[in-house]
Protein backbone atom coordinates (compact mmCIF):
# COMPACT_ATOMS: atom_id res chain seq x y z
CA UNK A 1 0.00 0.00 0.00
CA UNK A 2 1.45 3.49 -1.35
CA UNK A 3 0.59 6.31 0.72
CA UNK A 4 -0.38 9.46 -1.20
CA UNK A 5 0.62 11.64 2.34
CA UNK A 6 3.72 10.72 4.85
CA UNK A 7 4.20 12.58 8.26
CA UNK A 8 5.92 11.43 11.75
CA UNK A 9 3.81 10.25 14.38
CA UNK A 10 5.66 10.41 17.21
CA UNK A 11 5.07 14.17 17.85
CA UNK A 12 3.99 16.52 20.63
CA UNK A 13 -0.03 17.33 20.89
CA UNK A 14 1.06 21.01 19.87
CA UNK A 15 2.97 19.52 16.73
CA UNK A 16 0.11 16.80 16.01
CA UNK A 17 -2.50 19.75 16.10
CA UNK A 18 -0.12 20.91 13.52
CA UNK A 19 -0.20 18.01 11.31
CA UNK A 20 -4.08 18.26 11.21
CA UNK A 21 -4.65 21.88 10.35
CA UNK A 22 -2.39 20.94 7.48
CA UNK A 23 -3.66 17.96 6.04
CA UNK A 24 -7.47 19.19 6.16
CA UNK A 25 -6.87 20.87 3.12
CA UNK A 26 -6.46 17.74 1.72
CA UNK A 27 -10.34 16.99 2.61
CA UNK A 28 -12.72 16.28 0.08
CA UNK A 29 -16.42 15.94 1.11
CA UNK A 30 -17.43 15.49 -2.36
CA UNK A 31 -18.31 11.83 -3.98
CA UNK A 32 -15.17 10.68 -5.90
CA UNK A 33 -15.74 7.12 -5.05
CA UNK A 34 -16.02 4.16 -7.71
CA UNK A 35 -17.65 0.86 -7.84
CA UNK A 36 -17.90 0.03 -4.17
CA UNK A 37 -17.76 -4.05 -3.81
CA UNK A 38 -15.56 -4.38 -0.82
CA UNK A 39 -16.26 -2.28 2.46
CA UNK A 40 -13.74 -2.27 5.49
CA UNK A 41 -14.82 -1.67 9.08
CA UNK A 42 -11.67 -0.43 10.82
CA UNK A 43 -11.75 -0.22 14.96
CA UNK A 44 -8.62 -0.48 17.41
CA UNK A 45 -8.43 -1.70 20.80
CA UNK A 46 -5.85 -2.29 23.55
CA UNK A 47 -3.76 -4.99 25.56
CA UNK A 48 -1.27 -5.16 28.68
CA UNK A 49 -3.13 -1.76 30.52
CA UNK A 50 -3.14 0.09 27.26
CA UNK A 51 0.32 -0.43 26.32
CA UNK A 52 -0.26 -2.50 23.32
CA UNK A 53 -2.44 -1.13 20.50
CA UNK A 54 -4.58 -3.52 18.10
CA UNK A 55 -5.93 -2.63 14.98
CA UNK A 56 -8.15 -4.43 13.24
CA UNK A 57 -9.99 -4.44 9.43
CA UNK A 58 -12.61 -6.64 8.35
CA UNK A 59 -13.20 -6.31 4.51
CA UNK A 60 -17.19 -7.73 3.68
CA UNK A 61 -18.12 -7.62 0.26
CA UNK A 62 -21.11 -5.51 -0.85
CA UNK A 63 -24.25 -5.26 -0.03
CA UNK A 64 -23.89 -8.91 0.63
CA UNK A 65 -21.81 -8.32 3.91
CA UNK A 66 -19.72 -11.03 3.86
CA UNK A 67 -16.81 -11.91 5.10
CA UNK A 68 -14.16 -11.73 2.51
CA UNK A 69 -10.62 -10.80 4.71
CA UNK A 70 -9.76 -9.71 7.48
CA UNK A 71 -6.48 -8.32 8.96
CA UNK A 72 -4.91 -7.89 12.42
CA UNK A 73 -2.02 -5.52 13.40
CA UNK A 74 -0.46 -4.70 17.24
CA UNK A 75 2.12 -1.90 17.79
CA UNK A 76 3.49 -0.66 21.08
CA UNK A 77 1.02 2.41 21.76
CA UNK A 78 3.02 5.59 21.38
CA UNK A 79 0.67 8.61 21.60
CA UNK A 80 -1.46 9.38 24.94
CA UNK A 81 -5.22 9.68 25.11
CA UNK A 82 -6.09 13.16 24.23
CA UNK A 83 -9.61 14.36 22.76
CA UNK A 84 -9.14 15.26 19.22
CA UNK A 85 -5.69 13.44 17.99
CA UNK A 86 -7.35 9.68 18.32
CA UNK A 87 -5.58 9.31 15.18
CA UNK A 88 -2.14 10.22 16.18
CA UNK A 89 -2.62 7.03 18.87
CA UNK A 90 -4.35 4.37 16.57
CA UNK A 91 -3.77 5.35 12.82
CA UNK A 92 -0.24 3.61 13.10
CA UNK A 93 -1.28 0.67 13.67
CA UNK A 94 -4.78 0.57 11.69
CA UNK A 95 -2.52 1.59 8.36
CA UNK A 96 -0.12 -1.27 9.14
CA UNK A 97 -3.46 -3.57 9.40
CA UNK A 98 -4.19 -2.10 6.13
CA UNK A 99 -0.94 -3.14 4.88
CA UNK A 100 -1.16 -7.30 5.00
CA UNK A 101 -4.69 -6.91 3.11
CA UNK A 102 -4.46 -8.90 -0.35
CA UNK A 103 -6.92 -5.87 -1.37
CA UNK A 104 -7.70 -2.66 -0.66
CA UNK A 105 -11.67 -1.91 0.01
CA UNK A 106 -13.00 0.34 -1.75
CA UNK A 107 -14.51 2.21 0.86
CA UNK A 108 -13.81 2.80 4.83
CA UNK A 109 -15.89 3.02 7.79
CA UNK A 110 -14.05 3.95 10.80
CA UNK A 111 -15.14 3.44 14.47
CA UNK A 112 -14.98 7.52 14.85
CA UNK A 113 -15.24 10.89 14.18
CA UNK A 114 -14.86 12.26 9.78
CA UNK A 115 -15.33 15.96 9.71
CA UNK A 116 -17.60 15.80 12.97
CA UNK A 117 -14.22 17.08 14.77
CA UNK A 118 -13.37 20.26 16.41
CA UNK A 119 -10.77 20.66 13.53
CA UNK A 120 -12.49 18.87 10.84
CA UNK A 121 -10.10 16.34 11.00
CA UNK A 122 -11.02 12.94 12.81
CA UNK A 123 -9.32 9.61 12.16
CA UNK A 124 -11.63 8.83 9.37
CA UNK A 125 -10.28 11.59 7.31
CA UNK A 126 -7.10 11.08 8.58
CA UNK A 127 -7.03 7.55 6.86
CA UNK A 128 -8.48 8.40 3.63
CA UNK A 129 -6.50 11.61 3.06
CA UNK A 130 -3.00 9.36 3.69
CA UNK A 131 -4.32 6.10 1.78
CA UNK A 132 -6.34 7.83 -0.65
CA UNK A 133 -9.42 5.34 0.26
CA UNK A 134 -13.18 6.85 0.89
CA UNK A 135 -14.22 6.63 4.34
CA UNK A 136 -16.77 7.52 6.99
CA UNK A 137 -16.29 8.42 10.48
CA UNK A 138 -19.53 5.98 12.20
CA UNK A 139 -19.23 7.49 15.98
CA UNK A 140 -20.45 5.93 19.50
CA UNK A 141 -20.20 9.24 20.55
CA UNK A 142 -20.38 13.03 19.98
CA UNK A 143 -17.30 14.61 19.77
CA UNK A 144 -17.89 18.04 18.56
CA UNK A 145 -21.71 20.01 17.06
CA UNK A 146 -25.12 20.10 18.39
CA UNK A 147 -28.62 18.69 17.18
CA UNK A 148 -32.21 18.32 17.73
CA UNK A 149 -33.79 14.80 19.23
CA UNK A 150 -33.90 12.13 16.72
CA UNK A 151 -36.93 10.16 16.12
CA UNK A 152 -37.14 6.94 17.11
CA UNK A 153 -37.75 5.45 14.06
CA UNK A 154 -34.91 2.99 12.22
CA UNK A 155 -32.85 5.75 9.31
CA UNK A 156 -34.46 8.75 10.93
CA UNK A 157 -31.61 11.42 11.36
CA UNK A 158 -31.26 15.01 12.11
CA UNK A 159 -28.25 17.12 11.14
CA UNK A 160 -25.42 17.74 13.30
CA UNK A 161 -24.07 21.52 13.20
CA UNK A 162 -21.42 23.42 14.85
CA UNK A 163 -23.03 27.10 14.23
CA UNK A 164 -23.95 27.19 10.64
CA UNK A 165 -22.14 24.53 9.23
CA UNK A 166 -23.33 21.05 8.91
CA UNK A 167 -20.46 18.47 10.14
CA UNK A 168 -22.51 15.14 10.09
CA UNK A 169 -26.06 13.44 11.16
CA UNK A 170 -27.22 11.87 13.85
CA UNK A 171 -29.19 8.50 12.49
CA UNK A 172 -31.01 6.27 14.40
CA UNK A 173 -29.58 3.11 13.36
CA UNK A 174 -32.58 0.58 15.08
CA UNK A 175 -35.31 1.85 17.51
CA UNK A 176 -34.97 2.19 21.32
CA UNK A 177 -30.91 2.35 20.80
CA UNK A 178 -28.72 5.38 21.00
CA UNK A 179 -27.97 7.23 17.63
CA UNK A 180 -24.31 6.73 16.06
CA UNK A 181 -22.55 10.16 14.30
CA UNK A 182 -21.96 10.01 10.74
CA UNK A 183 -19.42 12.15 9.07
CA UNK A 184 -17.80 11.85 5.86
CA UNK A 185 -14.18 11.41 5.95
CA UNK A 186 -12.82 11.64 2.35
CA UNK A 187 -14.73 11.48 -1.01
CA UNK A 188 -17.79 10.98 0.22
CA UNK A 189 -21.10 13.42 0.80
CA UNK A 190 -23.08 13.18 4.02
CA UNK A 191 -25.76 11.47 2.02
CA UNK A 192 -23.71 9.07 0.19
CA UNK A 193 -22.18 8.27 4.18
CA UNK A 194 -25.37 8.36 5.30
CA UNK A 195 -26.34 5.47 2.69
CA UNK A 196 -23.69 2.94 2.97
CA UNK A 197 -24.15 3.38 6.97
CA UNK A 198 -27.77 2.29 6.56
CA UNK A 199 -26.62 -0.40 3.77
CA UNK A 200 -23.96 -1.77 6.22
CA UNK A 201 -26.78 -2.24 9.07
CA UNK A 202 -28.59 -5.40 9.88
CA UNK A 203 -30.21 -5.75 13.15
CA UNK A 204 -28.29 -4.17 15.58
CA UNK A 205 -26.93 -0.63 16.11
CA UNK A 206 -24.14 -0.47 14.65
CA UNK A 207 -23.12 -1.83 11.01
CA UNK A 208 -21.74 -4.92 10.19
CA UNK A 209 -18.32 -3.80 9.05
CA UNK A 210 -18.18 -2.07 12.80
CA UNK A 211 -19.04 -5.04 14.57
CA UNK A 212 -16.74 -7.63 12.84
CA UNK A 213 -13.81 -4.75 13.32
CA UNK A 214 -14.92 -4.71 17.02
CA UNK A 215 -14.49 -8.36 17.41
CA UNK A 216 -11.06 -8.88 15.81
CA UNK A 217 -10.31 -5.57 17.23
CA UNK A 218 -11.40 -6.76 20.86
CA UNK A 219 -10.19 -10.32 20.72
CA UNK A 220 -13.24 -12.23 20.86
Amino acid sequence: MRLQHTHPWGVLPREAIAIQQQLRQQVRVEDCLGEVRRVAGVDVGFEQRNTITRAAVAVLGFPGLELQECAVARQPTCFPYVPGLLSFREAPAVLEALAKLQQLPDLLLCDGQGIAHPRRFGIACHLGVLTGIPSIGVAKTRLTGDHDEVPDKRGSWVPLCDKDETIGAVLRSRRGVRPLYISPGYCVTLETALYYVMACLTRFRLPETTRRAHRLASGC
